[in-house]
């Protein structure tokens, strides 16, 4: 039986639970799963380890949390 994707068609693993991102899968690639505004101001050759660091987020769903206010 095939295993339903995940948040962003992101894999599952065994347990069912989604596939974190790669901390150093860069900006410009989320960009193109969230959008071009998404870390609008930062290159897009920054880490998504570097970005949470620098906003002091510890994860990409809390970032993007503190995003939408």
């Amino acid at each position: 039986m095939a295993k339903q994707p995940g948040l962003d068609n992101r894999s599952r693993d065994n347990s069912g639970q989604t596939r974190a991102k790669n901390g150093a899968t860069r900006v410009g690639t989320l960009r193109e799963t969230y959008g071009e505004k998404f870390a609008e101001g930062r290159r897009s050759d920054l880490k998504l380890d570097n970005l949470l660091d620098q906003t002091g987020s510890s994860s990409l769903s809390e970032y993007l949390r503190s995003q939408k206010k």
